[in-house]
């Protein structure tokens, strides 16, 4: 059992907690408010183990269980003795700082919550795509593209739907993650982005 279906696991059976018990989903969720007056800074890493919904935990699971596992054995491969601490560290890492835009942004707000692991896993899809660009990927099983221009496209949409808050997601917990996990990467091995560069710049659709 391999570090990615832990946490899956964990958030699984925390998140069915939530769904049963409205007052532990409030006490977890983020709520920069609540952070801010009462000093509960534990929401910035609880909030990303609790999600909404079934959909809403499946959807990051789904996606952490095939994305996170193949950045784990990235991890565990070439560095062998702290790869396990490495990948827990991009996971937690990337929950809690993707939660500091919206805490700079909603400090006054006391009635605006955020939930989920979607900072978490945006860094590991994100990390994937650094390490295997031209990987494709697919969006919901229909449109496939490789991972550097379908990355490229969802920050293009995440920043555009950050500007304009047309739903209740919080993409810039999206937008961190993703930009944690990025940068995660390339501070632990610099050389990552030479092999991204040279795969990205080799790479044809007509091969």
């Amino acid at each position: 059992m391999n570090l990615t279906l832990i946490i899956i696991i964990i958030t699984g059976l925390l998140s069915y907690q939530a769904f049963q018990k409205p007052i532990m989903k409030m006490n977890w969720m983020f709520n920069a408010y609540q952070i801010k007056t009462k000093k509960q800074y534990y929401r910035f890493l609880t909030s990303g183990f609790i999600h909404n919904d079934w959909g809403h935990l499946i959807f990051n699971m789904f996606t952490m269980y095939f994305l996170g596992s193949g950045v784990e054995l990235y991890f565990s491969y070439y560095f062998p003795e702290f790869g396990s601490y490495y990948f827990i560290a991009l996971y937690i890492g990337a929950i809690v700082v993707s939660g500091i835009p919206s805490y700079i942004k909603h400090h006054e707000h006391i009635y605006y919550n955020s939930l989920g692991a979607s900072g978490g896993t945006s860094a590991l899809v994100f990390a994937f795509i650094i390490l295997t660009p031209t990987t494709p990927l697919c969006l919901f099983g229909i449109l496939c593209l490789p991972g550097f221009i379908l990355g490229s496209l969802y920050l293009i949409y995440t920043v555009n739907m950050s500007k304009t808050k047309m739903d209740n997601i919080n993409h810039d917990a999206h937008l961190w993650g993703s930009i944690f996990g990025l940068l995660f990467l390339l501070i632990l091995d610099w050389q990552i982005f030479i092999r991204f560069v040279e795969e990205i710049s080799n790479y044809s659709f007509f091969n």
